[in-house]
């Protein structure tokens, strides 16, 4: 359980500071002084390339996750694994490089009039493609090798810094926004580069012949994996980008923007369960494979609580912020039901925990994908239907209903198939600690000054929350972690 925390806290303080510069550039700079159409020409691009990326991997990463265990042998280069996966990796991008050329006039053309900025800019797709690819294949490698540290640091706080820095030497005039997209596009690009010279300074780049035995043996494994993975994958990813590319359809590239912008802000709330479901998925993937259900169930209990607890808290920070929110960033006040629906649909991800691992990791991983796919439809059914009526909104809303659905899905099957029931009255707790911290503060009278009424509303939520929660002995890992860190180092000064 150590290694879980550890890393859990490292990858969590990574993820944040990178939110916090995130919030700066897209948050603050972005929505200031760039058109919504340049914002939403950034996102779609990224956007489709992660979508195509997903594809292009050729769900080895499904393959690197499920049979690592099994082929573990550095003396024998981990009996070529990577190899395997360099292969796959370079076929799955000719596959959706070819995909990406046949598709290009129904990207931008069929919506020209709306996207005219993002035909200039396409070339770049491909680009990002490529290096996404490898990236998620060497992050995952590492993983398996028990580092998620350094695949979070280079993605959620060194890139978001390199693309603060494009953004303020654009501010400054010393860009124009064609230099400052180049150079956004090399930020994005550069964590692939970083993390492949990094596993080649520890001496783990074991590119070695691919054991004919080990190949045989796991060879129709490794194809069902892979395909059940594909589908898995580009569903998820495709859940949390389509719509971006669907508001461009339908409204246009400033609507993209400005949906963009505000879906940020709502996804701040998820950023903790990222580096947690990196280290866990190996650790339940090693306690399934020796069938450890005591620790399965353990686990999955505590994602949910520890989850839940940040995620409303959170979602709390923002709701009674976000007036100011838009005080900040006027031109995009459309969007200010975005924030808080999103929010809502991260709430609900970061309260499942840590289902998807568990079903992913055990030889029921099939159902994953099959939920994924239910899920991915349905996106763009709701997106089809509630977009055209309710513009932005719409668009989150159907984020909302899907992962909802998607997410109740596991937790019956979960339930069903191996009894686990992660959830219990402490949930309960964290909601009602969250509605009185919450009302606590809505009736503070607003003040003139934006900062200084953030600080107030912020610091008396915090105060509030923070004391409900560790006197009512919520979560004992959060308390274990206060006593440790501060009250027991406190009592031993006196």
């Amino acid at each position: 359980m150590g290694i879980i925390a550890k890393q859990s806290v490292w990858g969590s303080i990574y993820s944040y500071a990178g939110a916090i510069i995130g919030f700066i550039s897209t948050g603050l700079l972005m929505p200031i002084f760039f058109q919504t159409e340049q914002v939403g020409l950034i996102n779609i691009l990224i956007a489709i390339s992660i979508m195509f990326s997903q594809v292009g991997g050729l769900g080895f990463v499904g393959v690197i996750t499920l049979l690592f265990p099994n082929f573990r042998n550095k003396e024998e280069k981990h009996n070529g694994i990577l190899t395997l996966g360099f292969i796959f990796s370079l076929i799955g991008f000719v596959i959706v490089f070819i995909a990406f050329l046949l598709l290009k006039p129904y990207l931008v053309q069929s919506n020209f009039e709306k996207s005219a900025l993002l035909e200039k800019n396409i070339f770049y797709v491909p680009i990002l493609i490529f290096f996404t690819i490898f990236y998620t294949l060497f992050d995952n490698y590492n993983k398996v090798l028990y580092d998620t540290i350094s695949g979070t640091f280079l993605k959620e706080l060194f890139t978001r810094l390199l693309n603060l820095i494009a953004i303020v030497l654009f501010v400054l005039k010393n860009y124009n926004f064609n230099q400052f997209l180049f150079w956004y596009i090399i930020s994005n690009i550069l964590p692939t580069i970083v993390i492949f010279i990094l596993i080649v300074i520890r001496k783990n780049l074991l590119l070695g012949r691919i054991n004919i035995e080990y190949w045989r043996k796991y060879k129709k494994d490794i194809f069902k994996i892979a395909a059940v993975w594909v589908i898995a994958g580009f569903s998820g990813l495709a859940i949390m980008n389509i719509d971006k590319y669907m508001v461009n359809y339908y409204l246009g590239l400033k609507a993209a923007g400005i949906y963009s912008v505000t879906f940020f802000f709502g996804v701040l709330i998820v950023m903790p369960s990222r580096a947690l479901r990196k280290i866990t998925s190996i650790v339940i993937a090693d306690a399934w494979k020796k069938n450890d259900l005591k620790t399965i169930d353990i686990v999955y209990y505590k994602s949910t609580i520890n989850q839940l607890i940040v995620a409303l808290f959170l979602m709390a920070g923002i709701w009674i912020n976000i007036d100011n929110i838009f005080r900040i960033i006027p031109d995009y006040n459309s969007g200010r039901l975005v924030v808080i629906i999103i929010a809502l649909a991260n709430v609900v991800d970061m309260a499942a925990g840590i289902s998807p691992s568990i079903i992913s990791n055990t030889k029921y991983y099939k159902m994953g994908a099959y939920i994924m796919l239910i899920t991915i439809v349905l996106v763009i059914i709701l997106n089809i239907f509630l977009i055209p009526l309710f513009a932005l909104n719409g668009a989150a809303v159907a984020s909302l209903i899907s992962i909802f659905i998607s997410y109740f899905i596991r937790y019956i099957y979960i339930y069903n198939k191996f009894g686990f029931q992660p959830y219990s009255k402490q949930h309960l707790k964290v909601i009602l600690i969250t509605f009185i911290a919450f009302v606590s503060v809505y009736f503070i009278p607003k003040f003139d000054n934006l900062y200084l009424d953030i600080f107030i509303r912020s610091s008396v939520l915090s105060i509030v929350f923070a004391l409900l929660i560790f006197f009512s002995n919520t979560s004992e890992d959060l308390n274990r972690f206060v006593y440790k860190n501060f009250l027991n180092k406190f009592k031993a000064k006196r």
